[in-house]
């Protein structure tokens, strides 16, 4: 009797020969290479039959069969993409998506609540700090999301840290501490002092101060400016995106403006308006504003204090507060409030009326034959007040009269 012949099908194999396992292998919709263990040599069969259908129709594969191992690595460096493009401080995004790196970059994305909770709490971080984190991861989920690598945002359950924004330190507000420089000794003024530091140590940056000072700049806008911004006929500053996303303008006073001419004695082909002497660009301020204000015995005072000085100023000269909002680039109102409490014209008014009151008070307890009578004492206000709604009284009641006859 002749042997029956056993058709052998493509992608269906046994492994072990005569183990009685069969697998299959085969190429998805996407061409990646697949195996399946399939059990017996007839599922083995029905199931490579089943994947080839479903890989000519480009039907998606079970979750278990597509599934991709992503690391958080992946995303944040999406991320990196992104806010270079985006955000015109990208340079601070990066550093935090560094140290995010650094922690969890070799992870899968996929990073628990308790992890992130647990690795925030070790850092020794002012809540402003911990919520820039918490921001950057959001962002580095959210992208993630939108690219379809992970599908939750661990970040949203971060609780966001409370604030003290509204601290203002300013020039002006506080002694200077003592020193023993004869130079510095009798100057009691913050401002005075840290100007005599920076022109005796560092002279070609008494520009910078005295822009910040009186512009408010940010320090990302103020270093990445440019010459072609700059209209020293019209005396303005054009921003071309502020960190609101708006481009805004900035007048420029006396002070202002005669910086920017020192500086345009140094203008470099670059285009760029702060450069060293030797025309090199400065890219920031920490190399000799940190050691000024030390020198200068100037206690919790940063480059972004001379910002608050410009607001602050404003505010205790009269400027209303929606001007100075415009003129600090605040994208609301709200922003501008912390520098509310040193307007003049409001707080110290409010409490001048005690002294009047308290005036009144004293008067009324003067005896008769103490000292003649005041005529414009509490009352003759008040019976002044009796005499007017007496008046009111009567004149209602002769209306209603009137109205009732007719």
């Amino acid at each position: 009797m002749p042997k029956k012949i056993v058709k052998k099908i493509r992608g269906v194999f046994e492994k072990v020969p005569r183990s009685g396992e069969w697998w299959i292998q085969y190429f998805d919709s996407e061409g990646r290479r697949r195996r399946e263990k399939a059990g017996t040599k007839g599922n083995a069969i029905d199931l490579y039959r089943k994947r080839k259908l479903e890989a000519l129709t480009g039907a998606k594969l079970p979750e278990k069969l597509r599934f991709r191992v992503v690391k958080f690595s992946e995303i944040a460096e999406d991320a990196r993409t992104y806010v270079r493009t985006n955000n015109s401080g990208f340079k601070f995004d990066e550093y935090r998506l560094n140290r995010l790196i650094a922690e969890f970059g070799n992870r899968p994305a996929e990073i628990s609540i308790e992890d992130l909770r647990r690795w925030i709490g070790e850092q020794d971080w002012s809540p402003a700090t911990c919520n820039r984190y918490k921001t950057m991861l959001s962002l580095v989920y959210r992208l993630g999301i939108e690219h379809k690598k992970v599908k939750t945002n661990p970040a949203k359950l971060l609780k966001r840290k409370r604030e003290d924004n509204e601290r203002v330190r300013f020039l002006g507000q506080l002694l200077p501490e003592k020193t023993e420089d004869e130079d510095l000794k009798d100057l009691k003024d913050e401002e005075a002092r840290l100007r005599a530091v920076v022109v005796k140590d560092y002279p070609a940056h008494l520009p910078e101060l005295m822009i910040a000072l009186h512009t408010g700049m940010r320090p990302s806008e103020q270093y990445a400016l440019r010459w072609d911004r700059v209209d020293l006929i019209r005396h303005l500053i054009s921003i071309p995106k502020s960190k609101n996303g708006k481009a805004r303008h900035i007048p420029l006073n006396t002070e202002a403006l005669g910086a920017f001419t020192e500086l345009s004695k140094r203008r470099s082909p670059s285009g760029w308006v702060f450069v060293t002497m030797d025309g090199e660009r400065l890219c920031g301020y920490k190399h000799w504003f940190g050691p000024a204000v030390e020198t200068a015995g100037i206690r919790d005072f940063t480059w972004y204090s001379l910002r608050h000085t410009f607001a602050s100023r404003l505010v205790m000269a009269g400027v209303d507060l929606r001007t100075v909002a415009e003129l600090m680039g605040h994208k609301t109102i709200q922003m501008t409030m912390r520098y509310a409490h040193l307007a003049p014209e409001h707080n110290l008014a409010a409490v001048e009326k005690l002294v009047s009151l308290t005036s009144y008070s004293a008067k009324s307890e003067e005896q008769p034959g103490d000292k003649a009578a005041d005529t414009s004492g509490p009352e003759l206000l008040i019976s002044e007040r009796s005499a007017t709604r007496t008046a009111t009284s009567v004149k209602d009641k002769a209306l209603v009269e009137v109205v009732a006859a007719s």
